[in-house]
């Protein structure tokens, strides 16, 4: 393990109420990512704060995610209340962070800055391949400004879309190279690609190699399947790029920690990676 807890940067709130604005999706979770029944129906904030002390996790940034258009029936969007309520509940454990729709415009932006300003959310998430715009779409430049504006990171998905609803299939939108232009036009930018980029993680790496403000979350693909140059990446000349996050329920917490553990990381990258980088890139030392 770790001398100080770990901190989880990519968290779903599943509480019984985030469920109950989602499309059923079981054919996905319990099927296609193997989540077992009892988490996918629910589990409280009480019951994931057990869980991620048995594995060791400090504290979770938990989004409030934007997963498509609001008003599509295949989509939703997890209200900022609900993790704004979870911070408040226990705000030496949880972190929030804003999801961004890019169909909302400035509304949008004027709400991202809200959460921050007003909610103290930390940063922002996006899922461009729930809108279909690569992250080097125009539609998403009002938020980038606004992140470097308020100085937050902005963690998007990077990689591979799967088939999350089958009348509603996503096209593949995030290659990580496109993370080259937001990161040449928007140079302090916090960018994280999340989803490690699989199946093109070595472009991940290199975008996260070339651009300073560039940076690789580890999560939603369990650690005996990562690509053998993603490890070597945490374990040398990228120990200061790469965030640890689970995407829970995607993956647990404990069985997570345990494959780390297995991987047999030096110890001080792995104390980066599990805790400190995410602590320099998100301030939470100020």
């Amino acid at each position: 393990m770790v001398t100080k807890g770990a901190i989880d940067a990519v968290v779903n709130i599943w509480t019984e109420e985030a469920l109950k604005g989602r499309p059923d999706r079981n054919d996905f979770y319990t099927g296609k990512v193997k989540v077992d029944r009892g988490t996918f129906e629910g589990v409280s904030l009480e019951e994931m704060l057990r869980r991620m002390d048995a594995a060791g996790i400090e504290r979770s940034m938990l989004i409030a995610a934007k997963v498509g258009p609001a008003d599509h029936r295949a989509c939703y969007h997890v209200p900022y209340s609900l993790v704004v309520d979870a911070v408040q509940k226990y705000p030496d454990r949880f972190l929030g962070l804003a999801g961004v729709d890019p169909t909302e415009g400035m509304r949008g932006v004027r709400e991202l800055e809200r959460a921050v300003r007003e909610y103290g959310f930390i940063g922002a998430h996006l899922y461009p391949h729930w809108f279909e715009l690569a992250p080097d779409h125009a539609r998403y430049y009002p938020f980038y400004a606004k992140c470097v504006e308020l100085d937050v990171p902005i963690q998007l998905q990077v990689g591979q879309s799967l088939v999350y609803d089958k009348s509603f299939p996503r096209r593949s939108v995030g290659r990580p190279i496109t993370l080259d232009s937001v990161a040449c036009d928007f140079p302090e930018l916090k960018l994280i690609g999340i989803h490690i980029g699989i199946p093109w993680t070595e472009e991940m790496i290199a975008m996260a190699w070339k651009h300073e403000n560039v940076f690789i979350g580890s999560d939603a693909h369990a650690p005996r399947y990562w690509p053998q140059s993603f490890i070597h990446y945490i374990n040398t000349y990228g120990q200061d790029k790469v965030i640890f996050g689970t995407d829970f329920p995607v993956l647990g917490f404990e069985e997570t920690m345990k494959q780390i553990d297995e991987l047999d990381l030096r110890p001080v990258p792995k104390q980066k990676f599990l805790r400190e980088n995410a602590i320099r890139i998100y301030g939470l030392d100020k």
